[in-house]
């Protein structure tokens, strides 16, 4: 089984790493310099993009994790903040960059029959709206939306794609404060994972396997 992990240096990525590596072959990428068991994968940038599937030639991946992401407007004031470059910056790492890996890899995936899992959140619910990130909520309901298509094109090739809300997790993103750990969180994840076919293709679940609202 082969497994690729974006965003695997630190938080549920790291998790996820950690326990895909007992199983077999994973690898995980990260956005600066690489070290041992990571490749260099900057999810923004096309040419880098380039490199990284070039990289993987004609393997067959089984599982492409797509966890890569920024939350840059935590706090920001609806009065005085959201510059459009911010817009910008976070639609292209929580959006564009998703789409640009899954484009970019689906030979590997095809080849497999594999899976897509894209990390979004709870924050893409329009039935979960108590205000501001107004920028990091529209960017995890484009990615919803994305999966969700995907997941019709894509079925045809036998290739299932799911979107999970990975929990509010203890990481710099989700503060010490969070409800779960970095552990339970990537566990959870990981059985969705396994449990994901083509009859449930379109997903949008939680970590913990109910079904979340669209």
């Amino acid at each position: 089984m082969t497994v690729v992990i974006t965003g695997a240096n630190r938080g549920i990525g790291r998790g996820l790493y950690d326990l895909y590596a007992a199983r077999g072959t994973v690898l995980g990428t990260h956005r600066a310099a690489p070290f041992p068991g990571f490749a260099q994968l900057d999810v923004t940038d096309p040419a880098s993009q380039k490199t990284f599937a070039a990289g993987l030639a004609d393997q067959p991946i089984d599982l492409l994790v797509c966890n890569a992401g920024v939350y840059l407007d935590k706090g920001a004031s609806l009065d005085r903040d959201y510059p459009p470059q911010q817009w910008a910056d976070t639609f292209a790492a929580n959006v564009t960059g998703v789409f640009l890996t899954i484009q970019g890899l689906l030979p590997n995936i095809r080849a497999a029959r594999g899976k897509i899992a894209i990390i979004s959140s709870q924050m893409a619910s329009d039935t979960h709206a108590p205000g501001g990130s107004y920028i990091y909520r529209a960017s995890k309901a484009a990615v919803l939306n994305l999966g969700r298509n995907l997941a019709s094109d894509l079925r045809r090739d036998g290739v299932a794609v799911g979107i999970y809300h990975p929990g509010w997790v203890q990481t710099d993103m989700g503060t010490s404060a969070a409800a779960i750990t970095v552990d339970e969180a990537a566990n959870g994840l990981m059985a969705r994972f396994d449990a994901l076919t083509l009859d449930t293709t379109g997903c949008f679940e939680t970590w913990d396997g109910r079904a979340h609202d669209f």
